[in-house]
């Protein structure tokens, strides 16, 4: 071979080589980009196979290329080659979410929005969101790739928040109107600590039209400066991380009132506050101060002892009379002692019982803070003899108070009741008189001996305290008229219900007679006594009978003192008669001798028909009344008539009388000749009872209604046991009177004709100060 064709071999060899090693590189590259394309491919593949989305190729023909996750997942036996199998009856898409997918499928094919639509598989509550849009390259124009995703568990949790948020809404929506309805003031601050909202409350409590008022103009509930503002309780809030509070006070509606204030910070840096009106509760607490204070002035005042421990056993009160009770300095007590000690400091002043375990004593009376009672009580008896009553109260905030009561004068005054009792008992149990006492009701209460003794009553019966009801049956019993038992239970009734007494009398059937007597007691019972009055009864009826035996005699005795009257009469006016004819010489004319005689005679014939006069006077009045003549009279002339008359005989015992007629004394209308008479009987009388050289005083007056005169002596006098009886009939009083005053019958006349008037004698006489008598004449006769 030669070398040119060697050489041509070489470079053909040479460039075959190179052509080679060039394929070989490219080859390289070529399974390298192969490789790479396959892993990418695999990859891509493993992503579709872990992706939660599943692809569907719907082409313009209307074939569908299905992923066979998606045909597992949509239950789907065989692979479905157009739309209308991907539905089934238990299987697949439901039909009529396939029916809306469809027309969706069509829009977009050309040329409308993409797809985004949830369906349904049927036969399970599984939900597939659809989405998807044109295929692309290298698809024809119109093919359609969907993706699918499951959005079961998605769908459940949407509707859960969504159920949720509806509820937060509502929940959101009742806070919001708890929060405007709420009657106190709450609000809201932004992070510039600024307002955001109020509510109604806050709105009224400012005095704005509204919230948007109050935000703009950023009003608030405390407008004081410095740290006490409003700001900046909000701020300490945040700063603290913690609500905020405080007391402030506020004008609210024109009246101060005091607020407790609440800032809550919030996660947002944000501050929430509200606040309420705690006026009240000062007032309460301020109240509730002064009660305490004033509960333990009038601890001071008490005569029983006080004294408070608080939970923790010291000493938190006490009042002076405790401290004179237990003996104890004040200044002692003050070092709020705890409650051992201050037991054994009383036990050192013997102001405590003798016990003999005193430790188990004092343990016992330590569970007084610990006890459930409300009331604890003890008798405390010391040494001293002194009686203690010991009330115990625990109080809720685990204290003590103790009230010590010195019953000691109350024991002393119970044993002396008891001792009165039966003192009582057997007093009663010893009374002549027979006694009992009904209580209210009408039961039988107390009695004695003599009570069950007289109505012969069982005293068991009486210890089971019958009713007066229950009683009356068996005194009926024992009555001569058993009716009469119904007064006793009347008479019970009405003392204890109307609080009247009543009194009556009772006969039993043995002879005897009772008066009983009901009395209310201040009790409310009734007090029911029984006296025999069996011997005064008998001694009553004698009297009565005597009494009517000296009526009797007395009525004989006026008959015959007024038919001798009349008797005495007739001769009187025959004697009369003959001695003023003698006087008028009918019979001759009669020596002086003779014509004394006869003058003598006129005389004492004029005394004694006077004084049978009156002596008919006072008898026919007594028995029949004083007949009236009614004329106008002059009292006053009629006064100084009397004197006249009255005037020689008290000349004859050289007696002054002074006469004194008012210009008052005027007319009265009555009988002249019966009021000159009286006049004339009392002046006679003071002319007799008043000795030689007396003094007579006769005075006349009178008002609109009357006409008074009276006529004083300086005599005597009259003893006060005389004067009771100088208007009885034919009494004397003293044994120097004269004429009709010594027969006793001017003054009971001069009663009887004043008194026919409708007029008064009044006397008034003491011995040895002589006597005045008062004569009142009404001016016309009642």
């Amino acid at each position: 071979m030669s070398s040119s064709t060697a050489m041509v071999v070489i470079i053909l060899a040479a460039f075959w080589l190179a052509i080679a090693a060039l394929i070989l590189i490219m080859a390289t590259r070529r399974i390298a980009r192969a490789n790479a394309v396959l892993a990418s491919a695999r990859t891509t593949a493993a992503l579709l196979r872990s992706a939660p989305a599943r692809a569907l190729l719907i082409h313009t023909n209307g074939k569908v290329e299905i992923d066979s996750h998606l045909q597992r997942d949509l239950g789907l036996k065989d692979e479905p080659k157009t739309l209308d199998q991907l539905t089934g009856n238990d299987s697949g898409i439901r039909a009529e979410d396939l029916e809306v997918l469809r027309g969706d499928i069509a829009s977009a094919a050309i040329g409308g929005p993409p797809i985004e639509r949830q369906v349904r598989i049927a036969g399970s509550e599984r939900v597939l969101e659809v989405r998807g849009g044109p295929a692309g390259a290298p698809h024809p124009h119109g093919t359609l790739l969907l993706w699918l995703f499951d959005t079961s568990g998605a769908e459940a949790e949407r509707l859960k928040l969504t159920t949720q948020l509806h509820q937060t809404e509502l929940a959101l929506d009742s806070l919001t109107h708890l929060i405007e309805s709420a009657p106190f003031p709450m609000w809201y601050r932004g992070p510039d600590m600024s307002l955001g909202l109020v509510n109604s409350a806050f709105v009224a409590a400012v005095e704005a039209r509204d919230a948007a008022e109050v935000i703009a103009r950023g009003s608030e509930l405390i407008d004081s400066p410095g740290d006490d503002s409003a700001r900046a309780g909000a701020l300490a809030a945040l700063e603290a991380g913690r609500p905020y509070v405080r007391t402030e006070p506020a004008t609210i509606g024109g009246e101060r009132r005091m607020l407790k204030l609440v800032d809550v910070p919030l996660p947002t840096g944000a501050v929430a506050g509200f606040a309420i009106d705690i006026q009240d509760l000062e007032d309460a607490r301020f109240e509730l101060a002064q009660h305490v204070e004033s509960q333990r002035e009038l601890a001071d005042r008490m005569t029983a002892g006080v004294v408070q421990f608080d939970a923790d056993r010291t000493l938190g009160f006490f009042n002076q009379p405790f401290a004179v009770m237990a003996q104890i300095e004040p200044e002692w007590l003050a070092e709020k002692p705890e409650f051992d000690r201050l037991l054994e400091r009383m036990r050192e002043n013997a102001r405590l019982p003798e016990v003999r375990d005193f430790p188990a004593w004092k343990a016992e009376r330590r569970e007084w803070f610990i006890s459930t009672d409300e009331v604890i009580s003890e008798d405390w008896i010391l040494a001293s003899g002194d009686h203690w009553r010991i009330v115990a109260q625990p109080l809720p905030d685990g204290g003590v108070r103790m009230i010590v009561e010195d019953r000691t004068e109350q024991v002393r005054l119970a044993s002396a009741r008891d001792t009165l009792l039966r003192v009582r008992t057997a007093t009663f149990d010893n009374l002549f008189e027979a006694i009992s006492v009904f209580a209210s009701d009408g039961r039988l209460y107390l009695w004695n001996k003599r009570f069950s003794e007289v109505w012969e009553l069982d005293e068991q019966w009486l210890s089971e305290h019958p009713r007066v009801d229950e009683l009356v049956p068996a005194m009926a019993r024992r009555l001569v008229n058993p009716t009469a038992a119904a007064q006793v239970r009347e008479m019970v009734r009405s003392t204890t219900s109307g609080r009247r007494s009543g009194t009556g009398r009772v006969s039993m059937t043995d002879g005897r007679h009772f008066e009983f007597a009901a009395v209310p007691l201040p009790d409310g019972n009734a007090l029911f006594t029984m006296i025999d009055v069996t011997d005064s009864t008998r001694i009553e009826a004698a009297l009565r009978e005597r009494a009517t035996g000296l009526e009797e005699a007395d009525r004989i005795k006026t008959d015959f003192v007024a038919n001798m009257s009349y008797e005495l009469r007739t001769p009187l006016t025959s004697i009369g008669g003959f001695a003023e004819m003698l006087a008028a010489g009918y019979a001759g004319k009669l020596a002086p001798a003779a014509a004394d005689y006869v003058s003598a005679i006129l005389e004492s014939v004029e005394r004694l028909a006077k004084l049978i006069d009156d002596v008919l006077d006072l008898t026919q009045g007594d028995r029949k009344g004083v007949v009236l003549e009614k004329e106008r009279i002059d009292m006053a002339g009629l006064v100084r008539t009397a004197i006249d008359a009255l005037t020689p005989r008290a000349a004859e015992k050289k007696q002054k009388l002074d006469l004194s007629v008012d210009g008052s004394t005027g007319v009265v209308v009555g009988d002249s000749r019966r009021l000159r008479e009286s006049i004339e009987h009392v002046l006679r009388n003071a002319v007799s009872y008043t000795p030689d050289r007396g003094k007579i005083k006769v005075s006349a007056g009178g008002d609109e209604e009357c006409v008074t005169i009276s006529v004083t002596d300086n005599g005597p006098g009259i003893s006060p046991e005389d004067q009771e009886q100088v208007f009885t009939r034919f009494h004397r009083v003293g044994g120097n009177a004269r004429g009709d005053a010594a027969f006793g019958l001017g003054l009971p006349l001069t009663q009887q004709f004043v008194e026919a008037h409708g007029g008064k004698v009044e006397l008034e006489s003491a011995l040895g100060k002589g006597t005045t008598i008062t004569l009142k004449i009404p001016r016309a006769p009642q």
